[in-house]
Formats: structure tokens, sequence, C-alpha cells
């Protein structure tokens, strides 16, 4: 029996498509707030400037603004998430061409580390400023704000623990592991520690890491050649 009260199928379909309408101009006012801060992050190399100034660049209202974002808090933590996915995304891409699950996520490793390294001919602001201001007043945001890495992490690992190459156990907490050994020690790279001032390769880094989570123990690897 129809249920009379959802109405004929016209008038749900001009609902619909006011809807579709509704949330595109919305979507697209976000996206210049969102490109108009990149601009400004570009231009001033630092995430110092004020709503104000993304209204005025936008050419958009100060009450759309809100409509949108609770403040400029929330706009460039937006960036920074897309940052992150996108992030995300490239290095799954590129893990995807290796044919061996173990070649994946030593490729991942090794992009992550590349990318989390400081600049100093490129401007970060938004990983080099706000991430840590993030980092110590709000854990919960940069937490959710990687969960496109942290997922695409523990798929790598699980697909290599299928092929009993490394550990099996609590995958999504060894993802999480590698994922912070290499981007702390990406950020710390280059300072002196104990005497020490060559930095820290992306191979190096890879080894730590399948060194601490590799199933097999550490008396049945090779010793190195010195």
């Amino acid at each position: 029996m129809t249920d009379v009260s959802e109405g004929p199928a016209w008038r749900q379909r001009a609902v619909e498509r006011s809807i579709r309408a509704v949330r595109q101009r919305a979507e697209q006012r976000v996206q210049r707030f969102l490109d108009t801060a990149q601009e400004l992050i570009a231009e001033k190399g630092t995430t110092d400037f004020t709503v104000q100034e993304i209204v005025d660049r936008s050419e958009q209202s100060l009450r759309s603004f809100y409509q949108h974002f609770d403040g400029k808090h929330e706009l460039l933590l937006a960036l920074f998430e897309d940052a992150l996915a996108t992030s995300a995304a490239r290095i799954r891409e590129a893990a995807a061409a290796e044919p061996e699950p173990i070649q994946r996520l030593k490729v991942a490793v090794e992009m992550l580390y590349e990318s989390s390294r400081p600049d100093p001919d490129v401007q970060r602001p938004l990983f080099n400023d706000f991430a840590l201001q993030l980092l110590v007043k709000h854990p919960a945001e940069v937490t959710a704000a990687h969960v496109p890495l942290l997922t695409l992490f523990t798929e790598l690992i699980e697909d290599a623990a299928k092929e009993g190459t490394i550990s099996s156990d609590r995958p999504r907490r060894l993802a999480a592991l590698v994922m912070q050994t290499t981007m702390f020690t990406a950020q710390a790279n280059g300072a002196a520690i104990a005497g020490h001032t060559t930095p820290v390769t992306a191979e190096e880094v890879w080894r730590f890491c399948i060194g601490g989570i590799s199933d097999r123990p550490a008396k049945s690897r090779p010793a190195r050649k010195k």
C-alpha cells in the first residue's frame, strides 16, 4: 500500500531538485572561502589573517561565512583535513603500483616521511604553525584529520601481515606507531641529536619501522656488513 504522506512523485522530484541546487550553491561558497584562505596563506606565508580579509577577498558576506564555519579555526581545520586527505590519496596511488604488499608499505612510509620533512625553501604554515597549535589544544581534531592516512596504513599493514611478513597483532595500532615515528622523525630532521647532524633518510626510517613491526625475531636477520 502506497504511503500517501510522502506525496506524489512529481512533488518529491521537485523537492530533491531544489535541495540539490541549494547544496551545490553552498558547496561553491564554501570552496570560494577555502580557495581564498589558501591564497592568503600563500601570499602572507602565515595563517595570521582575519575572517574579514577572507570575506572581502572572496567577495562574499560575513553572514555567509558564519553560516558555513564557526570561525577561522574551523576554516583552517578544513584546509588541514583536505591536505591530509589529498596526501593519503597520493600515497595510496603510488603504493598501488607496487606488486608486493611489503613494497607498498615501504613506498607509503618513505612518501609520508618526505612529505612531512620541513623544507626551508617552502613555507607550510598550515602544518608548521596551525598543526602544532591543534596538537596542543585540540588533539581529538588532529586524530580525526589523520583518519584517511591511518586507514591507508592500516590496510597496508593488514595486507603485509596476511603474507606473514610483519606482525598481524593490532594492525591499526601498528599503523599509528609507524605514522607517528615517520612524521615526528621527519619534522625533527636536521636537528643535532647526540652530536649527529647528518639528516636521517627515508630509507633509515623504513628500516627502523619494519624492524619494529616485523614478525621475524631479530636474531634471524642477517647482520649488516660494515
